[in-house]
């Protein structure tokens, strides 16, 4: 700038004495050809003014396309996030069904398991119910006028029979395994099996009249049904 000012009062000194002495005071102005003279003049502010003006307009529309690259990849940041939220709801939920489908076979595989501890002795019981039978009609067999101690051998016997007859329903109790002598009781298809049904003087309708043979229950479930008979309606 101070190049500018010397090279105007060089220039207009001889020539312009004030002229040259008022470029002192003003140091804006800038050196530019003047046809005709050889000298050169100061640019006018406006011109400096507009020539700003178009620096900051020419620079706008870079500044614009600047912001515009900014809001493209937020655009695209979103969308990434979008699809990474729906992926991991997708996933998530994937694995709490597989965690409830893992629970489901562990609670039946238990099930199972327990079920085989309680009714794996259902097929050996259910053989021993006949043993059960054949004691019992040995025993109801004996006419009980001949249990005396003048026939100490089949006293000894009877006696015998009935302790086995004891002993094993004693261990059929603490195995889960329990009789069914319904008599009186009302029929129950899961339970009982019907022989007949015949009308009974006193008798309720629908009630068990007789047991043909004592049924058996293992853990609550029916191992053998009772045989029985029920009074219907006359």
């Amino acid at each position: 700038m101070a190049t500018v000012v010397q090279c105007v009062r060089g220039a207009l000194r001889p020539r312009y004495p004030l002229l040259s002495f008022s470029l002192r005071t003003s140091p804006r102005l800038l050196c530019v050809a003047s046809p005709g003279t050889g000298l050169t003049a100061p640019a006018p502010a406006t011109q400096q003014k507009n020539t700003g003006q178009n620096l900051e307009e020419d620079q706008s529309p870079s500044q614009n396309e600047e912001k515009v690259e900014p809001s493209s990849a937020e655009k695209m940041l979103t969308e990434e996030k979008t699809k990474l939220e729906e992926q991991l709801k997708e996933v998530t939920d994937k694995y709490k069904r597989a965690l409830a489908d893992t629970e489901n076979v562990r609670q039946r595989s238990q099930k199972l398991v327990e079920e085989a501890k309680l009714y794996g002795i259902q097929s050996f019981c259910k053989d021993l119910l006949e043993v059960a039978d054949i004691l019992e009609k040995a025993t109801e067999s004996v006419p009980k006028e001949e249990i005396k101690d003048e026939n100490p051998h089949l006293k000894n016997l009877y006696e015998g029979l009935v302790m086995t007859e004891v002993q094993i329903q004693k261990v059929f109790k603490k195995h889960g395994l329990l009789r069914l002598n319904p008599v009186g009781a009302k029929f129950d298809p899961y339970e009982h099996e019907a022989l007949f049904h015949a009308p009974m003087e006193g008798k309720e309708p629908g009630t068990i009249a007789l047991v043909s043979k004592i049924g058996y229950k293992l853990h609550g479930r029916t191992l053998r049904p009772a045989l029985v008979g029920v009074v219907k309606d006359a």
